[in-house]
Formats: C-alpha cells, structure tokens, sequence
C-alpha cells in the first residue's frame, strides 16, 4: 500500500490548499484533552463489534507498523501534528464504541458495494468492517418484520449517540410514493425523519445522497434531493463522490469518535480535510496545463504521454475532491491517472453540468470572472460553475507559448 503521509503533508501545507494547519501550542493542547476524555468514555463502552482491528489487520496480511503508517497518513488528512497519530489510532481501535444506522434509500447502492467488492481492501475499508453497525439494508441478515424491529430497536438504544448514515436521493414527487419502505409504506423522508431525529448527526455518502445525483438529473421526474433539503434539525455531513472515497467516510466516522464532534465544512456541508482544494491544484498533470499540452483527441500523442486532459471534457478545475492525493483501490489509481477527465462527481448538478466529454468553454455554463487560477475561497463563495472564459484563454496562451517554445529549438 502506498504511504500517503508526505503527500497529505505536502498537499496541506501547500498555499493552493489554503488549510491553516498550525493554530498554536494552546489550541491542540486543549484538543488533545478533548480527545482523550472523549476516547476514555468510549473506552468504557461496550463494542457491538467483538473483532478487534489488529485480528483483522492480520487476517489480511498487515501489521503493527502498517496500521500506524495509516494511522500517519489519517493524522495528516484530518489536518492535525504528528503528536497526535497514537491518539489517531487509538480512535481506530475504538470505532467500533460509535454505532451507525446506514439507510438505503434512491440508489445503485454504488457506496456500499464499493466497500464490499474491495478485493485488496485498505485499512480505510477494514475499519468499516468493525464500526457498530446496526443496520443496513443492503447486508443485514434479518428481513420484514424482523429488520424493522431491529431498526426500531437500535434507535431507542442508542438514541443521540449513533451517526446516521444516508446513501441514495429521496423522491419527493407524488408524495414521495416513487420511494417507499416498511409494513406501512413509510416513504423514504418519513423514514429518514424518523431515524435522523434521534442520531447525533447525519453523513450523506455519495452524490446521490449529498446533492440528488444521477436520480436528480434532469428532467428529474421521481423530484430527488439530497439529504440536507430534507434533514434541517441535524447536523449533516456531506460526502460526495460516485461513489465515495472509503478513506472519507473512514475519516468523517474517525473524526467523530474523536471528538464527539462533526468535521470543519464547507458551504456544501464537505468535511474540509477532504473538499478543502479542487482537483485541479493537485492534478498529476496539471504541468502539462501550464506548458499547455493537451490532448486533443483519444488515441493521439498527447493522451500517449498524459498530457491534460481539459480539452477532453476534464473538470478538475471546478471540482473539489482530494481524488488525486487518496485515490483508490489501496491508492493505486483514480479516473485521470487512468486516462479520462475527472466529471466532477463531488459537486452539486455534476450530471447536467459536468459528466460530458467536452469542455467547458463549449458547455452553457456561465464562466465566473478570474480565470482558472482563482482561489479556493474565491470559487468556494458559490462560484463552482467553470471558469470558461478564463480557462479557455489561459488554455490558449499556453499553447501559443508552447508553440512558440518549439519554434525556437
């Protein structure tokens, strides 16, 4: 498995990034105490799950010093010192005290078969396999009468203190009858009221959950939405993505065991630590949009030899996600490292707006003023929509640079 601790270091140190990861020698005493009461009263609470992590861990061949090269690699991701990385792993060791109810609702279940079908899973994906988990629709062995007893069950026994965690988009069209659930044909937002109501908080995982998703894609006829238009008296946190990174969900949940607490969020409710900076800014081939290399076709020189891939549709300029930093399957590889152009799944609308092989500048999407190379903060107060017009001229420049470079060898 590839480490990814001097890569999260360097991306959160990095300006582009624009994460202030040094707040003082008081600030992180008082969190490391926060931490550390929190984790001596999980400690205190009985697991539902009775595996630990290090038997897992050495069914699948890793060790000891695995386990903390991850814990290393976490520890730079959720933005906190070296000093803290035992705290990090012991919360690992103790994800299993958090119970979490995870609802199946409007979707291809492409989150939860994500994590299942992992044939060489991370221990991103080995830690979900021992998180509390009470419910799932997908996996659960009971059925009928029997599951939603066990639902209601868990809820009572858990009450303010299990995460809710949603997948799938909720049809509110017709009533919500597009979408019901249970013996009395609850619809899918009665239900995820019900249980919502009694969580601590709320994770949305994947775009379908976060935004509506590919059910919300026009013309929209089931009326899909996301969960924060439905859940409004719960904090919610959003994890898009399609489907999304198990080390997002994986560090979300670590944060919470930590700290009783919900994550630093965006505007669109995203974890910082994960939807901090856009893609673009930490691209494998953002030097070939500088020198402006940039294929122009499939098959030609340019996509031969990894140029950028803007001109085929890429939208890593608009889209914030850590996709090129964690990557996926053990860290191997992620869409533009396989040779097509990121389609902005983490981002609201991705489906009418950005999953089309074309460029922006050829897309009707209004261009905000600045260009490519605006600021995070300056995309992140609402200005997502792509830079056309200053893409496509900063795009421009650089080939007529390139050429000009050429013509002088």
């Amino acid at each position: 498995m590839i480490d990814k601790r001097e890569a999260l270091v360097k991306l959160f140190s990095a300006k582009g990034a624009r994460v202030d990861t040094n707040k003082g020698e008081e600030y992180y005493n008082n969190l490391q105490t926060l931490m550390e009461n929190r984790l001596n009263e999980l400690e205190k609470a009985e697991g539902a799950h009775k595996t630990s992590i290090h038997t897992i861990l050495e069914a699948n061949g890793l060790n000891r010093r695995d386990f903390m090269k991850w814990a290393s690699a976490a520890c730079a991701m959720l933005m906190l010192p070296p000093t803290f990385v035992p705290t990090v792993a012991r919360a690992a060791e103790l994800m299993n005290r958090v119970p979490i109810i995870w609802l199946e609702l409007q979707d291809c279940a492409g989150n939860t078969e994500a994590i299942l079908r992992s044939d060489a899973p991370t221990i991103d994906e080995l830690l979900l396999d021992i998180v509390s988990l009470e419910f799932n629709h997908t996996i659960q062995a009971a059925a009928g009468h029997e599951a939603e007893h066990h639902l209601d069950e868990a809820i009572e026994t858990f009450a303010g203190k299990f995460l809710c965690v949603v997948e799938g988009s909720i049809p509110r069209a017709m009533n919500g009858m597009y979408g019901t659930i249970g013996p009395k044909g609850e619809t899918f937002e009665e239900h995820l009221l019900r249980v919502s109501a009694k969580s601590a908080a709320v994770v949305a995982v994947g775009t379908c959950a976060t935004f509506g998703g590919v059910p919300a894609a026009s013309p929209n006829p089931t009326g899909a939405v996301g969960v924060q238009d439905i859940v409004k008296n719960k904090p919610v946190i959003n994890i898009p993505a399609c489907p999304a990174n198990p080390a997002n969900i994986t560090g979300t949940i670590l944060h919470f065991v930590l700290t009783g607490q919900v994550p630093a969020l965006d505007h669109l409710n995203r974890p910082k630590f994960a939807f901090g900076y856009r893609i673009h800014d930490n691209c494998e081939r953002r030097a070939h949009f500088d020198a402006g290399h940039f294929v122009e076709s499939w098959g030609d020189h340019g996509a031969k030899n990894n140029w950028c891939l803007y001109k085929m549709g890429c939208k890593g300029p608009m889209t914030f996600n850590n996709c090129s930093i964690v990557r996926y399957n053990e860290a191997v590889n992620w869409p533009i490292g396989a040779g097509h152009g990121c389609i902005g799944c983490s981002e609201p609308h991705f489906w009418d707006k950005y999953a089309t092989e074309r460029p922006i500048s050829a897309s009707r999407i209004k261009a905000p003023t600045g260009g490519v190379e605006s600021s995070v903060d300056e995309f992140g107060l609402g200005l997502l929509t792509a830079a056309a017009i200053g893409i496509g001229i900063h795009a421009t420049a650089s080939v007529i640079a390139g050429k000009k470079g050429d013509s002088n060898e």
